[in-house]
């Protein structure tokens, strides 16, 4: 059965770059529409926003046969590409409008200049109000032995007491560095059975076994405020030729684009579907959940 599949192809791949003699130029283009044509079946799809494409057929293809595929976008001149099938990956370049006469700048141009990318992160500020020490006591009875007692100590042997706290810091409050001592009493026999206490927050807890005679614990812990604020960020993008690019951490919210439009400056929100009047966008997200955007210029704007 695998020999029958030899020579033969399920789908083609490849990406839609912008023509440029400069490779740090030739960037991502998504959303080009791309037709497929092979042997009278016509298949479609466009490129994502890092410029891949694929192209799936009803059936397998025959390595050989030809192959017609057209690239078409509003900002830019339409490709007709005519090869073989190959297993090759399909690699196009799209020129933008004018690009081969755009030796003078238009007078009629819009100049961006000084470009920033202003967005806010969520940010959790504590502050130390104080500190908290408190005392709790486990009556126990020494050397009784463990018959018929449901606790008991680790060897079995003795009567035990289980003990607990619970201490609550009160809305908009944490305990942070909280621990637990034996203060008072035979404390090498006693032993911290559950720790909720450590790892800090709002409630902290804890369990201790005791099987000597009566011992007193002291629990400690430092108290902070916690506040939810919104701390605003500007970074730089990346700018090539009539392309920008930037990044906003996973946890960056409501970007904005900061720019000087003919000496006067200007803050264009972009917001969720990353509007601009001058420039159409396009989100990807990484594995580390940032957020990578890419905005090409429309007509007549330019970066100075």
């Amino acid at each position: 059965m695998e020999l029958a599949l030899v020579g033969r192809v399920a789908s083609l791949t490849g990406a839609v770059l912008i023509a440029d003699a400069d490779p740090h130029k030739q960037l991502p283009l998504p959303n080009v529409e791309i037709t497929g044509e092979v042997g009278g079946a016509t298949v479609r799809t466009s490129s994502d926003a890092t410029g891949f494409f694929r192209l799936t057929w009803p059936s397998r293809l025959w390595l050989g046969q030809s192959l017609v595929l057209r690239f078409s976008h509003a900002d830019y001149q339409d490709l007709v590409i005519k090869e073989m099938v190959t297993r090759q990956i399909y690699v196009a370049h799209l020129k933008p409008f004018g690009a081969s006469d755009a030796s003078e700048p238009d007078p009629e141009e819009t100049f961006l200049a000084n470009l920033r990318v202003r967005y806010s992160i969520r940010s959790t500020n504590a502050r130390d109000v104080g500190s908290t020490a408190r005392t709790f006591e486990v009556v126990n009875t020494a050397n009784i032995p463990c018959h018929g007692h449901q606790v008991c100590s680790p060897d079995g042997r003795w009567a035990a007491a289980i003990g607990s706290f619970q201490f609550d810091a009160g809305a908009g409050q944490e305990f942070q560095n909280a621990r637990v001592s034996c203060i008072a009493g035979p404390c090498p026999f006693t032993r911290i059975e559950t720790d909720d206490f450590s790892r800090g927050g709002r409630r902290i807890s804890g369990r201790v076994r005791v099987w000597s005679d009566t011992v007193t614990f002291l629990v400690e812990a430092d108290v902070l405020r916690t506040a939810i604020s919104d701390i605003i960020r500007q970074s730089y993008p990346s700018i090539f030729g009539r392309t920008m690019t930037f990044t906003l951490p996973p946890n960056g919210e409501g970007p904005s684009i900061l720019a000087d439009v003919n000496g006067t400056e200007i803050v264009f929100p972009l917001g969720p579907a990353l509007v601009l009047s001058w420039a159409s966008c396009s989100l990807q997200s990484a594995s580390d959940h940032s957020k990578l955007s890419r905005c090409i210029l429309k007509p007549p704007y330019n970066f100075r």
